[in-house]
């Protein structure tokens, strides 16, 4: 595993917990869980923190990236679910 795929790995963490990923039996979305989102938003932010500096400008992009996505799908679900 690399940077990326961890990186990769919690987005699509933080994913499932806001329910926008389905199931794979069911096909229905997962159930929503903001706290289990907000906290790995929250690791993923302290990531970057603590390696500002040290990663690629790739890496740098991707995990600004997917900040920023994770961001903006946190408010939305927040908004749609309280």
């Amino acid at each position: 595993m690399n940077f990326s795929t961890f990186v990769l790995s919690l987005h699509a963490s933080a994913a499932m917990h806001m329910g926008l990923v389905a199931d794979p039996e069911t096909g229905k979305p997962l159930p929503v869980h903001l706290p289990m989102a907000q906290q790995t938003i929250d690791i993923l932010s302290m990531m970057e923190q603590k390696t500002k500096g040290n990663l690629s400008q790739e890496e740098e992009r991707l995990l600004g990236g997917v900040l920023y996505e994770l961001r903006m799908l946190f408010i939305e679900q927040r908004k749609k679910h309280g």
